[in-house]
Order: structure tokens, then C-alpha cells, then sequence
């Protein structure tokens, strides 16, 4: 009869207390959404990237020493991978599609026996890269993200 008290006294204890956490969770996430949308940032707002230039100092510096093997890990974002009947013909047409709209945007076309791939952009983070899938996704719905190593000469051009 005891162990029943004390067992049912703990379960009681147990469920006010998740119910408790839960609602202040929800308050929370109320509050954050509210602080979210008072001090959103006004529309047209810019992003503004800043290189900092001892980073820029060490690529150059590895690059000149070994710019043959000097390699990083790094993204791109794969716009086209397939290995069908037509793969070849849906690679050039992926890439060309891309060129006419992202010039200034590098692109790689691979063929790795069975795949052909098109990736594009040359991303430290993956953050990076999913900002530039973004911008491509009207183009290019099915892109992904992928790790590659990347050439120090690609990061620097």
C-alpha cells in the first residue's frame, strides 16, 4: 500500500513536471518568435561578407609552396549526377543552362565511370553551400550539397 502511495506520488510529480517543462518550452519558442519578428531586419536588407586578410595570406602562402598537391576540404553543389543512356547530353545541358545564368560562378563537369556530375562553386562551409543551393534552387531543384577536396588554386581565382 506504501510503495503504491509512493509510486503514484512519483508518477504525479513526473507528469507535473513535463508538463511544466513543456509549457515553458512553448513560452519560449513564443517569446523567441516574437523577438524574431519585432527586430527583423527591413526588407532589401544586405549581407555583407568580409574577408580577413591573414586568412587570404595563409591560402596564398600554401598555395605558392605546393599549389600542385595543396588541397582542402570543402563543398560544391552538385546540379547534375546520372549514369542513364543520356547522361552525357543531360550533363551539357545542365551546364550550359548554368553558365547562361551564373557566369561567374565555377562549374566542373565529371564523368566517374558509370555518373556523369556537374558541380558548381568552391564552398569552405556548408553553410556555403547551401546558400548557393538556394540561389540555384529555381534552376535547379534537385541540387544537393556535396564534400569534395578542393585545389587551393580554386579557392584563390
Amino acid at each position: 500500500m506504501i510503495c503504491k502511495k509512493i509510486g503514484l506520488s512519483f508518477l504525479f510529480l513526473f507528469v507535473f513536471a513535463w508538463v511544466a517543462e513543456a509549457q515553458s518550452l512553448a513560452s519560449f519558442k513564443e517569446r523567441l518568435a516574437q523577438e524574431t519578428v519585432s527586430d527583423a531586419a527591413p526588407a532589401g536588407a544586405r549581407v555583407e561578407v568580409t574577408e580577413m586578410g591573414t586568412v587570404a595570406d595563409v591560402v596564398r602562402t600554401l598555395s605558392n609552396r605546393n599549389s600542385a598537391s595543396a588541397r582542402v576540404r570543402g563543398y560544391r553543389v552538385c546540379i547534375f549526377f546520372d549514369n542513364g543512356q543520356d547522361a552525357r547530353a543531360g550533363a551539357m545541358e545542365a551546364k550550359k543552362l548554368f553558365e547562361e545564368h551564373f557566369p561567374t560562378i565555377k562549374l566542373y563537369m565529371v564523368y566517374e565511370n558509370p555518373y556523369f556530375r556537374v558541380t558548381v562553386g568552391n564552398c569552405l562551409t556548408i553553410e556555403e553551400a547551401v546558400i548557393l543551393k538556394g540561389k540555384l534552387a529555381s534552376l535547379f531543384p534537385k541540387a544537393f550539397p556535396k564534400s569534395e577536396e578542393l585545389a587551393l588554386s580554386d579557392l584563390l581565382e
